[in-house]
């Protein structure tokens, strides 16, 4: 089972500004933005990260540059983690944009979004679930990993991994420097964390192996089991406790 921190870019001068940046250039972090990525960069320090893959745009570069100081990691850019192309809406305030009819479908509707001389939001989540699970197969079972990457982009790989439609994926918040974790098994992904801003991430360890290490299960515990003490699912866990190797039984 892998492990993927969806982290947003910390704040932005376009975010506050009320402007929609998209792929334009030269929009960096603000103070603010620069001391959430600090501050995540101290909240990580305990987790080992076997790689980071990045959004291309500076903003993400800057969070990702901050978050792994020290650590002699070079993140790896993919593109198909950058911002969606919202094309002729790219650089106009949300203010305007709000008062266009393509903006009610983009709230109600998005995945029949197309932004005029952009892509479709279909088309986003598509790419960047796609970025995702590449990473994650060829990270192998146990590993952790760190995608920086944008509030629409990650909202849109939260859906898939919760098995929403795209149209509710607007019922998702992801703010500025939040993370959010997925783990991945053979059947299903397991969402752990969503916009976690604040608070100990130490839990992301991987744990110390224990002689033989027994497959992931994909089960989910009826229930909702015991809780979490690392990046494995709870059915894994129990069974390890118990030592059958088997998922446990329901609990009443």
């Amino acid at each position: 089972m892998t492990t993927v921190l969806l982290v947003r870019h910390g704040r932005t001068t376009a975010n506050t500004s009320g402007v929609l940046a998209g792929w334009s250039e030269g929009i960096a972090l603000d103070g603010t933005g620069q001391a959430q990525a600090a501050a995540l960069h101290d909240r990580l320090a305990g987790v080992p990260l076997a790689a980071a893959v990045t959004s291309p745009l500076q903003r993400c570069l800057e969070t990702a540059s901050a978050v792994l100081a020290g650590r002699g990691l070079e993140p790896r850019v993919d593109d198909r983690l950058g911002e969606c192309r919202y094309g002729d809406w790219t650089g106009k305030e949300i203010k305007t944009l709000a008062k266009d009819p393509l903006w009610k479908v983009v709230q109600s509707h998005p995945s029949a979004v197309t932004f005029p001389g952009g892509e479709s939001l279909r088309a986003v989540q598509a790419r960047a679930v796609d970025a995702v699970r590449d990473t994650s197969a060829q990270l192998g079972p146990d590993a952790v990993w760190a995608a920086f990457s944008h509030g629409d982009v990650i909202k849109a790989v939260l859906a898939d991994a919760l098995g929403m439609h795209l149209d509710a994926f607007q019922r998702i918040v992801v703010d500025p420097c939040s993370v959010s974790v997925v783990s991945y098994t053979e059947q299903r992904p397991f969402v752990l964390r969503m916009n976690d801003t604040g608070g100990d991430l130490s839990w992301l360890a991987p744990p110390k192996k224990r002689g033989r290490r027994r497959k992931a299960s994909s089960d989910a515990v009826v229930g909702g089991g015991a809780g979490l003490t690392g990046p494995v699912d709870a059915p894994t866990q129990a069974a390890e406790d118990r030592g059958d190797g088997q998922p446990p039984a329901p609990s009443a």
